[in-house]
């Protein structure tokens, strides 16, 4: 019998059927957005809601039976964990009052797609390698946020106190100028004074006009500069390199998953591909230490 369930629990008809319902449970729930296909459509959609619940509560069954006699190996897959919260969250004993909660709850089944495709687990996979890595970066960017907020309030507080009057309100202005929205209509009110610009219909705040022709312009543009160039850029590096450890990881799995099977032509290119980097890396270290025996010698 568990040969059986494994069977299907590993077949691709099983995986595409789980992906579709996903899909199909996305769409429920979003035509339960609009009022007039509740009205009209409640039942049905509240019956194809339990249909879809009883589909996913099969698969975990499928997939627990899989194991045999040991059906709590299941759990140690936390992709499998992920897939059993989200279903388990639709029966929270929640009174008619949270149903809210119940919607939200139904939602996350959506969350589910990232089970089914192999890729995304790798680009989840990689986003969560990042946080460590990202986490100083994070507080680089916060360093930078609160000295140039500081700044902010000092320099610029008295002529645009809509935007710098304290130090919450600074960083919360100084977040969007990172997200480039608008950033130069800061930049120009601390340019002009702002009796001059960006104040029109709120000339009551502006109680201290004061024009940093100069210093406006080199306060914004670095920090932007910094900002968004920079630090932000070094975001995308962490996620990058965390996308290499998690395809890395993923294709070793591959490789254990398949051992004591014939090599497949892809399994062979990659090898090969693996080999030749690992080559390219002996000869640079070869070469570079070449080059510093022979600057030792000269």
């Amino acid at each position: 019998m568990s040969e059986t369930l494994r069977k299907v629990a590993d077949s691709g008809q099983f995986q595409n059927t789980i992906t579709l319902i996903i899909i199909f449970a996305g769409v429920l729930v979003g035509m339960e957005t609009y009022p007039y296909m509740v009205d009209h459509y409640g039942g049905i959609l509240h019956t194809l809601d339990f249909i879809v619940l009883g589909i996913f509560i099969l698969e975990i069954i499928v997939k627990m039976g899989a194991e045999g006699s040991k059906p709590w190996r299941y759990f140690l897959d936390p992709w499998n964990v992920f897939d059993f919260l989200i279903v388990a969250a639709c029966f929270l004993p929640v009174g008619a009052q949270y149903a809210m909660v119940l919607r939200l709850a139904r939602l996350l089944r959506v969350l589910k797609l990232v089970r089914a495709l192999p890729k995304l687990q790798i680009l989840v996979g990689a986003l969560l390698k990042s946080i460590p890595s990202m986490a100083y970066v994070t507080l680089l960017l916060g360093m930078m946020f609160y000295l140039y907020a500081v700044a902010a309030v000092f320099i610029f507080g008295d002529n645009d106190p809509i935007h710098f009057k304290n130090l919450q309100i600074s960083m919360l202005s100084l977040f969007r100028a990172v997200t480039l929205e608008d950033w130069t209509d800061l930049m120009y009110i601390q340019m002009y004074g702002c009796n001059n610009y960006g104040y029109d219909g709120a000339m009551q705040l502006c109680t201290a006009p004061k024009a940093y022709p100069v210093l406006g312009a080199l306060f914004f543009v670095s920090f932007v500069l910094l900002g968004t160039m920079i630090i932000l850029n070094l975001f995308i590096g962490v996620i990058m390199n965390g996308m290499d450890e998690a395809r890395a990881e993923a294709e070793d799995e591959l490789y254990k998953s398949r051992e004591g099977q014939a090599p497949t032509m892809e399994m062979e290119l990659s090898g090969v591909s693996k080999q030749i980097s690992d080559l390219q890396g002996t000869i640079e270290r070869l070469r570079r230490e070449a080059v510093r025996m022979e600057n030792a010698k000269s």
